[in-house]
């Protein structure tokens, strides 16, 4: 039997020059197909970076096949990065690079000072619907979300990823938080409970919205949902397959998972965790929501 092929070589390092920075516009375009109008600029790109903007890119060589940008916002009026943007291209997605790329932002966030003020948190978005994203987001890197925007980008952008709606969740990286030194010491869904204690936790819910037999979302009762301690809410394993299928099956999970998330949100609970049923595999997934204010969980939030 032949040899596997060997693994290629990525160096993670921030994007200094301006041949790096002219790279960015190639990978957006292969990531997310992207028109004209929806590529950042090379001026915007140049400035944002000489303004102290972090830009961290994945190398294999001198070429780039992934990054990450975030630029300096708010909080709740505190100080933090929003993390735009972070790409991979699609030939290196089994070598974990998205997890990678985070980890360096959170070191490069942790490393600025503004007086005695420190960041504390990097804030991004992510369409809900995306099981791969939703592990990487709360399961191995430990964020957080209480709030659902609705159509965040508008009804559709030119990337043909984006036509079921743009909604998306936004979530809190609390980067010097306890939880979030587990997540990255491996240990998913560690400070609360183990994987296999929050596997037993979702098996006792009937989740506020889940698949019926026939593979097609299905809402059970609001208001006995809201009357507990924790909601569940399952999602497909590949959303991306069921746009490209049945684009009107997908328009079905986009809308019951909006008004799960929204209304639940509305009443007082926030995303605390994401669970694949299946562990090593995309798996159907399910989030599981708590009530009550963040702050209780991650106290660093406070």
């Amino acid at each position: 039997m032949a040899d596997p092929k060997p693994k290629p070589a990525i160096n993670i390092r921030d994007l200094s020059t301006l041949g790096d920075l002219q790279q960015i516009e190639a990978v957006e375009r292969e990531v997310w197909q992207l028109a004209e109008r929806d590529v950042v600029p090379l001026t915007l790109t140049v400035a944002t970076k000489a303004a102290g903007s972090i830009w961290v890119g994945a190398f294999e060589g001198d070429k780039l096949v992934g990054f990450a940008f975030g630029f300096l916002g708010s909080e709740h009026g505190r100080l933090a990065i929003h993390s735009h943007m972070l790409a991979v291209l699609p030939a290196y997605r089994h070598l974990d690079l998205g997890y990678r790329l985070k980890v360096e932002q959170r070191q490069r966030a942790m490393d600025l000072h503004f007086g005695d003020e420190k960041i504390n948190e990097i804030t991004w978005t992510f369409d809900p619907l995306q099981s791969r994203n939703a592990h990487l987001n709360f399961s191995k890197l430990g964020v957080v979300s209480a709030t659902y925007k609705i159509d965040f980008y508008g009804p559709q952008t030119s990337s043909v990823l984006h036509q079921n709606g743009t909604d998306r969740l936004w979530v809190t990286w609390p980067i010097r938080s306890r939880r979030v030194h587990q997540r990255l010491g491996g240990k998913e869904n560690a400070g609360k409970e183990s994987r296999a204690d929050l596997l037993e936790v979702l098996s006792r819910l009937t989740p506020l919205v889940r698949f019926n037999g026939e593979g097609r979302p299905a809402r059970t009762d609001l208001a006995a949902a809201l009357a507990r301690q924790r909601i569940a809410i399952e999602i497909p394993s590949d959303i991306g397959s069921i746009e490209q299928k049945n684009t009107g099956l997908a328009r079905e999970w986009r809308a019951h998972t909006r008004w799960a998330f929204t209304e639940t949100l509305k009443a007082g609970f926030f995303v605390a965790e994401f669970c694949r049923t299946i562990r090593g595999q995309q798996g159907p997934g399910v989030y599981l929501l708590e009530r009550g204010p963040v702050a209780e969980y991650v106290p660093e939030l406070s």
